[in-house]
Formats: structure tokens, sequence, C-alpha cells
């Protein structure tokens, strides 16, 4: 394992208007909401879209842990499919405060590089704005994918806050 500092960027929008959409793709993928989704899809999500950026904190959560973060009426998840198969998602949480976290987002690893990154973030906060949230928030960090930060900003999110940690990443060496 090796010791690594992160960065995490906590970044806002305080107005649908402030949302700078991209042109959908020519053949669009196709979004749902996913109702009763089973523990193994959601893991597969999970661990598929994370892998690359250390996404671990979820890859221990049960069935039962899975079904009742689901059953939460302030979580919403959404999947993109391109010819039926799983591309991305995205997990939407209602706050107290009367924002909306963009709480997951990403695509499987076969479908990134094909613009599809902006159009997904997209439909994601035009589906939190749905809403109707005092603000729509998010936050990235420096294991994330190069290209997520920038998106963010490029859909109008402006940072606010910063936070640098240190963690242990599994498989990383040490030099």
């Amino acid at each position: 394992m090796a010791l690594v500092e992160v960065t995490r960027t906590y970044l806002e929008m305080r107005s649908p208007s402030e949302l700078r959409a991209t042109v959908a793709p020519v053949d669009p993928p196709h979004l749902e909401r996913v109702g009763a989704c089973p523990g193994s899809f959601f893991r597969y999500l999970y661990s598929e879209v994370g892998r690359a950026y250390h996404w671990t904190d979820r890859l221990s959560w049960t069935d039962d842990e899975v079904e009742a973060h689901l059953a939460d009426p302030a979580v919403s998840l959404w999947v993109v499919t391109s010819l039926a198969a799983p591309a991305g998602y995205f997990e939407l949480r209602s706050h107290d405060d009367r924002s909306v976290e963009i709480a997951y987002f990403g695509l499987l690893p076969e479908f990134v590089g094909r613009g599809w990154g902006g159009h997904l973030l997209t439909r994601a906060v035009e589906t939190a704005w749905g809403l109707e949230p005092e603000r729509v928030w998010l936050h990235t960090c420096t294991l994330d994918h190069p290209a997520a930060l920038p998106n963010y900003l490029k859909r109008g999110f402006r940072a606010v806050r910063e936070e640098v940690y240190t963690t242990d990443l599994p498989g990383v060496v040490s030099r």
C-alpha cells in the first residue's frame, strides 16, 4: 500500500440557470431511474465505475445494506444504458438543508472517452434541479478521472471548498 495525498473539491450550483448543458451525443444513451435494484447490480455499477478511482467505501455492503440505502426516499439511482447494456450511473441524495447531492457519478470504462460524461452530468444536474432544491452540489478528488473536475466546471459548477487528506491505496506500491 502507498500513502497518497488527495485533494477533495466541493462544488455547487445555486440556480438551474447556471447549468451549461452539453449537446446530446448522436445516438444518446438512455437514462432510467432504477426502482428495486438488486444488491449485485448496485455493487457491479459501483465497483466497475469506481475501480480505477479507488472507490471502496461501499464494496463491503451486504444486500440488506444496499436495500436499506436504496429504500431511503432521499436517495435515487439512475442508470444510463447503450443498446440495453449498462454504461454508467448517478446517485442523487436529498438533504435536510434543501440541497441535492450528486453523490456518485460515472461511466463504465468501456464508455469513457465518447463524450458522454458531459451529457450524463447534464442529465444528472437537470434531474437534481427537478427535485426543486436550493442548491445542487457534489465533490470530486484528485483520484477521480482527470476530466471530472473540468467537466463539472464546464457544466457551471463552481468550487466552494477544498480539503486535503492522506489515504492508503491498496494495490499501489510506494517507491
